[in-house]
C-alpha cells in the first residue's frame, strides 16, 4: 500500500472537499480523506494507480494539488525544509540524458525529483532522434558503402539490395528497446523519481506551472530547479522555406523510402553525417556550404574530407547560400548565389537553436545569450541562486555526454556537493567515414590565445593498421607548445578516428610532453598507434623506423 498526501489548492468550502473524494473513490483501489479546513488529501492506494492518474482526477474537479513530503529524511541546507519534516525538492524540465544524470545525482544527495516532460517519449534527443538512430542509419550505410566499393582483391564488388523500411523498423525498435533500459526502467524503479506529463513555464523562483493538453494546469513547487529542456533544429532565413515540406534531421533519420535527389543545406556535423549516409545509400546528394566545410575546425580537416565525400561522388557548393526556395509537382528548386538547384528532398541541417522561448524566464529574470542559451558556470549555477541549467539549452557545447556530465554535477551541488566541469579537454567527434575527432587547442586557436605552438601532421599512409587496411585517406596532427613540448591539441581524421582521440585527450588531461607520448607501449596493428607515431615525427622520421619501433 502506498500512502500519499497532497496540499489542495482551490476548494472553497466542505462540499468542495466531499466532492473531490468521491471522485477520487472512483479510482481502483484508492482511499481518501480529504479536508477542506487543512486543504490537504491523504489517499492511500492499493491497486497501483500512477500518480499522474490521481492528479489528473484532482484536475478534473477544477483543483490544483501539491505533493506534501513527510517522514522523508531532511536535508538541512543552511535551514532550508530542517526539522525532519519533508525531503529537498528537485524539480527538473525536461527527460534526457542532463535531466536523468542530475535526478539520479539529487536523489544520492537525499532529495525528491519530480521530472515534467511534454514529449511524449521520455529521453530526450540522443537516444529517441539524435546521436542512436543516426549512428544506426550511418552505420547501415558503411556497409551498404563496402558491398559497393571495397579494397579487396579478392572480394568482388556489387550493388547492395537496400530495403529502407527494413532498415527504419530495426533502427525504430533499438531507439525504444534503449530509451526503456536507460530511461523508462529507471524511472519505473527510483521511488524517488516522478515524472509529469506537460507543458511547464516559470511562475516565479519557487514555483513551476504545468499545463497539460486539456488545459489544466498545477503548480509544482520547487526548492532547486534544473533546466534541461535541450534544443530544436535551427531554420535559416530562407524565402519561402516554411512554406515547404523540408526535412531537419529528425524527417531523415526516419524515412522509409529511397530518395533520388538530397540537397543538404548545412556545413558540419549533422549536415555531413546525414548527406553521407543517404549518399551511401543510393541518393544523389549535394551539400550547400555557406563557408567551407567545418569552417570552425582545423582547416585541414575540412579540405581534406571535402576531397573524400567529393571522390564518393558528393556534390559540395562552398560560398553557397540559398535566397529562396519553392515546392511544386514534388520538386523543391532552390534559388541560389551559385545558380538553381533542384531536389526531391531538402535536409535543412545548420545547427540547433535552444529550447528556451516558452518557459517564462522574464519572470525570474534568468539571464540568457543573444541565441537564448541560458548561462551557466561550471557548477551548472544561472544567475538564479536555486535554479541550475544543463544540456543544449545552456551555453555549454551542444554533445550528449556534456549534458549528462552537466547534470550529474547539477544534481550533485543542488544537494550541498561542489562539483566543477571541466570542458578544457572536451573530445569531440562527427562520424563521417572517415571520422573527424577532435580534442583541445587546434595550431590557430592556440596562436590567436598568445602560445608559440609547433606542430606535426602525419598522414595515415605511415600507420600500419591503416595499410593492412588498405584504406589510408587521413591524418592525425598534434599540436604542442613549443618551449615545454607540452600536447595541447590533437585533430583526427581517420576511420573510427573517435576510438583513437580519448587517448589524445587523456595525453592532454595529465598534461603530457609529445617525448612521454611516444615513450609509451602501444599496441601494433592498432589506428591508435598513430598517435605515437605523429608524437615521434617531432624528433625523428618515422619512415626511417621498422615496425613497431619504440
Amino acid at each position: 500500500m502506498t500512502t500519499l498526501q497532497y496540499s489542495i489548492q482551490g476548494m472553497t468550502c466542505d462540499h468542495c472537499a466531499r466532492g473531490l473524494e468521491t471522485a477520487l473513490h472512483s479510482l481502483p483501489g484508492i482511499k481518501s480523506n480529504v479536508s477542506w479546513p487543512n486543504k490537504e488529501a491523504a489517499i492511500e492506494s492499493t491497486n497501483g494507480v500512477s500518480e499522474e492518474a490521481i492528479l489528473d482526477t484532482i484536475q478534473s474537479k477544477g483543483f490544483s494539488a501539491t505533493r506534501i513530503w513527510k517522514d522523508k529524511k531532511s536535508i538541512d541546507d543552511d535551514g532550508l525544509k530542517s526539522g525532519g519534516e519533508s525531503i529537498l525538492q528537485v524539480a527538473i524540465i525536461g527527460s534526457g540524458s542532463g535531466a536523468f544524470a542530475c535526478a539520479i545525482k539529487a536523489v544520492d544527495g537525499g532529495a525528491q525529483v519530480t521530472l515534467i516532460e511534454e514529449a511524449e517519449d521520455i529521453g530526450g534527443c540522443c537516444v529517441n532522434v539524435g546521436c542512436v538512430p543516426s549512428k544506426i542509419l550511418i552505420h547501415a550505410a558503411e556497409l551498404a558503402h563496402q558491398q559497393r566499393r571495397n579494397p579487396f582483391l579478392g572480394l568482388p564488388d556489387r550493388e547492395p539490395e537496400i530495403n529502407r523500411e527494413q532498415l527504419v523498423i530495426q533502427q525504430q525498435a533499438r531507439v525504444d528497446e534503449l530509451r526503456a533500459a536507460k530511461y523508462q526502467n529507471i524511472l519505473e524503479s527510483n521511488e524517488n523519481v516522478s515524472l509529469i506529463r506537460g507543458r511547464a513555464t516559470l511562475k516565479d523562483s519557487e514555483t513551476v506551472v504545468i499545463s497539460n493538453e486539456e488545459g489544466m494546469q498545477r503548480d509544482l513547487k520547487f526548492d532547486r530547479l534544473l533546466i534541461a529542456t535541450g534544443s530544436k533544429p535551427a531554420l535559416p532565413p530562407i524565402e519561402g522555406l516554411t512554406n515547404t515540406p523540408y526535412w531537419t534531421s529528425t524527417e531523415a533519420l526516419f524515412y522509409k523510402q529511397d530518395v533520388e535527389r538530397l540537397t543538404v543545406i548545412g556545413s558540419s556535423v549533422i549536415a555531413l553525417e546525414i548527406a553521407q549516409a543517404y549518399h551511401r545509400l543510393g541518393s544523389k546528394v549535394t551539400i550547400l556550404a555557406r563557408n567551407t566545410l567545418l569552417f570552425r575546425e582545423d582547416e585541414s580537416l575540412g579540405t581534406a574530407l571535402a576531397a573524400i565525400l567529393e571522390a564518393e561522388g558528393i556534390e559540395i557548393m562552398n560560398h553557397t547560400q540559398a535566397s529562396a526556395v519553392s515546392f511544386e509537382e514534388d520538386e523543391f528548386t532552390l534559388l541560389t548565389n551559385n545558380g538553381e538547384v533542384k531536389a526531391d528532398k531538402l535536409l535543412i541541417a545548420v545547427g540547433r537553436s535552444p529550447n528556451t522561448d516558452n518557459l517564462n524566464l522574464e519572470a525570474i529574470e534568468l539571464e540568457t545569450d543573444s541565441s537564448g542559451a541560458i548561462k551557466v558556470d561550471d557548477h551548472m549555477r544561472t544567475n538564479v541562486a536555486n535554479v541550475f541549467a544543463a544540456g543544449d539549452c545552456s551555453n555549454m557545447p551542444q554533445f550528449v555526454y556534456v549534458a549528462a556530465a552537466a547534470g550529474s554535477r547539477a544534481g550533485s551541488n543542488m544537494t550541498g556537493g561542489d562539483a566543477k566541469l571541466d570542458l578544457s579537454t572536451m573530445p569531440a567527434v562527427i562520424f563521417t567515414d572517415p571520422q573527424v575527432a577532435t580534442v583541445g587547442l587546434t595550431e590557430n586557436e592556440a596562436q590567436r590565445s598568445g602560445m608559440e605552438v609547433d606542430s606535426r601532421l602525419l598522414d595515415l599512409e605511415n600507420v600500419p593498421r591503416a595499410l593492412a587496411n588498405f584504406n589510408t585517406r587521413g591524418f592525425i596532427k598534434i599540436v604542442i607548445e613549443a618551449n615545454t613540448g607540452r600536447i595541447i591539441g590533437t585533430q583526427v581524421l581517420a576511420h573510427n578516428g573517435g576510438e583513437i582521440v580519448q587517448t589524445a585527450a587523456l595525453a592532454i588531461h595529465n598534461k603530457m610532453t609529445v617525448d612521454e607520448l611516444s615513450s609509451q607501449l602501444f599496441p601494433y596493428l592498432t589506428m591508435v598507434e598513430g598517435l605515437k607515431l605523429c608524437a615521434q615525427t617531432f624528433r625523428k622520421d618515422v619512415s626511417q623506423l621498422s615496425c613497431c619501433a619504440g
